[in-house]
């Protein structure tokens, strides 16, 4: 008699334990359905190859603009310069005397409004600026006058491809 019992109660336990594992399973399916997978940074890279005083200043302006809209609407960003051949005028105090990308005029009225613009950008929203080392060695620029804050990579125009093959958008200020 009591392997009878035993055998109801049994069943009835077993039944609740599928219950209740079942409700666990279906709990657990809903908090995670919940969970938002985390958004991934917007990536994007300026190339900043050209001479023009007036178009680097709008290129650090449209930088700003899209940080700023970056952080009101919390999103994640990760923005690079890639400065290549004539940028490297905007990242150097030095004149770069006899080279093809010495200082002018225009450059020497407004290199230091650029490079404070520059500075800003770099030291508060994040912007990560990156140098084409064949560009510094073919001018004989040493190093140390590079701003501070400047990454060197072997070659700009390979560093921008990676960044494009990683997913970064590209774009160049006209």
């Amino acid at each position: 008699m009591i392997k009878r019992l035993c055998n109801p109660l049994r069943r009835m336990f077993m039944a609740m334990l599928v219950l209740w594992a079942a409700s666990t399973l279906n709990a657990v399916a809903a908090d995670q359905s919940a969970v938002k997978p985390a958004e991934e940074a917007i990536k994007v890279v300026y190339h900043a190859d050209f001479a023009d005083p007036r178009r680097f200043s709008a290129m650090l302006s449209n930088i700003h603009n899209m940080v700023s809209t970056y952080q009101s609407e919390l999103k994640e960003y990760d923005v690079r310069i890639v400065f290549v051949s004539y940028g490297i005028r905007f990242v150097t105090q030095d004149k770069l005397t006899g080279t093809p990308f010495a200082e002018d005029p225009v450059l020497k009225q407004r290199r230091a409004e650029l490079l404070t613009r520059l500075a800003t950008l770099r030291d508060n929203e994040g912007v990560k600026l990156e140098l084409c080392d064949i560009t510094r060695e073919a001018v004989h620029l040493p190093r140390e006058k590079v701003i501070s804050g400047v990454t060197l990579v072997p070659s700009g125009v390979v560093r921008i491809a990676e960044l494009q093959h990683q997913g970064y958008a590209y774009l160049k200020v006209e």
